[in-house]
């Protein structure tokens, strides 16, 4: 057993004769997938799309339209940190979504790199294919949301830390396997942590990977990625301690939540299901989420047999199984707080582990398209193989479906505040400005104000503190439908806003300040 979980320190397929270990060349395989991917961002999702909320109050921090939005406790900057570089300059939508569209593929791209010396390229551009062509993956690529980049960094953290445990003089692994960590905290450090518990425990415990230089890796990489964290939870939210209360209450509180069932519901087409007691309308869209598992698990022995039939005429047989079963294990953990410990769901919490998971069910694909090859009755094996791209063709129509619906959902937002934005405006509502109440993060993002919340979890201002920054500045309270306003604007002017086709009518009320 020990052998099977091993991975030999010094083997011929890692020193300069990849190409039989990986059964190809890898570049353009690669290159051709993250190329795909990238191109069907920019066609498919880039036109037309507009900052959500959480958007917003990333984009914000570092430049964009507005000044920087109330950053609540569970929040990471690592991804304000990724778009600095365009938001800083413009505050163009269109520009933003092409820098992340290309950087993602970019980051797809190298990611696959790192394991072209693990597996070979038909399972390494499979594995590919399978992760980018996911409506989540699709859709999140563009965006100015942490969860792709977990998603690569995890996926980079796993490949690093093999290479490491095969080849102990190999450095650049080590420090790959600690940097990849380390992004992934400074993205979202609770990810970081699910991420690094499997890791640092194979470091520690299996045989023949237990390398203190790679556990050390591990271990650094999660404390350099939360410096930034930790020193802002003094600076701004009372202590570490206090952070983490008010993150988790934020959370509607950690701890034991089956939330599968949730999950299962948001693949029906929503970017974020709290409450999810919404009824499940479209099943197909959850089925390849169904045998996501199963097609794991079929990979995972897949890639251990396919070891026992490959031993290198220079050297030691090669251990896809191993590499499997540890994406596996590890997309398990990362799993774990997004199905069990939290009681609402969204389906870009578990892209980190939909990354890791592509490369187990790409073993199985292979397999099972080697076996129509060559385990099938010739004249069975147009029958095989029609079943087989009948059912790929099938699970491409659904991604297609449900990432055309989020995509109409996002441009109708868009349409949605910037109506809202350019209501404001012609109420006198212009920077600097002040926006409170519904959807106010946005709408302020959109209008060019600051936004602030005197309850819930933005909050960051009093009720006689916004009364205070009427006297000196434009505000508005957005209230939805009927709503009552707040005790503080019960005197205020109500006014209806351009109302957007499909979405709820608001009113604004007004200032005296602001009266004509």
């Amino acid at each position: 057993m020990q052998e099977r979980l091993a991975l030999h320190p010094v083997s011929a397929p890692f020193r300069g004769r990849s190409r039989w270990s990986t059964g190809g060349r890898p570049l353009p395989w690669l290159l051709t997938v993250a190329g795909v991917f990238t191109a069907a961002q920019l066609i498919l999702v880039v036109p037309g799309s507009g900052l959500g909320w959480d958007e917003t109050v990333y984009v914000s921090q570092v430049g964009g339209n507005a000044p920087p939005a109330y950053f609540s406790a569970p929040r990471a900057r690592g991804i304000s940190y990724l778009v600095a570089p365009v938001a800083s300059l413009t505050a163009s939508t269109t520009a933003i979504r092409v820098y992340l569209a290309l950087l993602s593929g970019g980051g797809l791209f190298a990611c696959l790199w790192i394991w072209r010396r693990l597996v070979p390229v038909a399972v390494l551009g499979c594995a590919g294919a399978v992760f980018s062509l996911l409506w989540i993956t699709l859709f999140y690529g563009p965006q100015a949301m942490p969860n792709l980049w977990c998603a690569l960094g995890a996926l980079a953290a796993a490949g690093w830390f093999l290479r490491a445990v095969a080849r102990p003089g190999e450095r650049r692994a080590v420090i790959g396997v600690g940097s990849a960590v380390a992004v992934v905290v400074l993205m979202r450090p609770s990810d970081g942590l699910w991420l690094a518990l499997p890791l640092a425990a194979s470091a520690l415990l299996i045989p023949g990977w237990r390398r203190p230089a790679v556990f050390a890796a591990v271990a650094i990489g999660f404390l350099v990625g939360a410096v930034p964290w930790v020193v802002e939870a003094y600076a701004h939210y009372g202590g570490l301690g206090a952070r983490l209360h008010r993150a988790s209450e934020i959370q509607g509180g950690l701890g034991w939540h089956m939330a599968v069932d949730d999950q299962v519901r948001a693949l029906d087409g929503r970017s974020l299901c709290r409450p999810c007691d919404v009824p499940w309308k479209h099943p197909v869209a959850a089925a390849w989420w169904f045998a996501l598992p199963v097609l794991a698990a079929a990979g995972v022995a897949a890639a251990f047999r396919a070891d026992r039939g490959s031993r290198a005429p220079w050297g030691p047989r090669l251990h896809r199984g191993p590499a499997a079963l540890l994406a596996t294990c590890t997309a398990a953990s990362l799993a774990v707080p997004y199905l069990f410990l939290i009681d609402y769901a969204a389906p870009r919490f578990l892209l980190p582990a939909y990354a890791l998971l592509a490369l187990p069910v790409a073993e199985c694909l292979v397999f099972l398209a080697a076996f129509l090859v060559t385990g099938v009755r010739p004249a069975l094996r147009p029958v095989g193989a029609g079943v087989l791209a009948l059912a790929l063709t099938g699970h491409l129509a659904v991604q297609y479906g449900v990432l055309r619906h989020m995509l109409d959902v996002n441009r109708s937002l868009r349409a949605h505040y910037s109506a809202t934005a350019a209501g404001l405006h012609r109420l006198g509502v212009r920077p600097p400005c002040m926006v409170s109440g519904q959807d106010a993060v946005p709408i302020a993002y959109y209008a060019g104000c600051t936004s602030r919340q005197p309850g819930g979890h933005d909050a960051s201002i009093t009720p006689g503190g916004i009364e205070d920054a009427a006297r000196h500045m434009p505000v508005a309270v957005v209230v939805a439908g009927g709503n009552a306003p707040p005790p503080y604007a019960r005197t205020w002017r109500a006014t209806a806003l351009p109302h957007v086709r499909g979405r709820e009518t608001y009113r604004v009320h007004l200032p005296p300040t602001l009266l004509p």
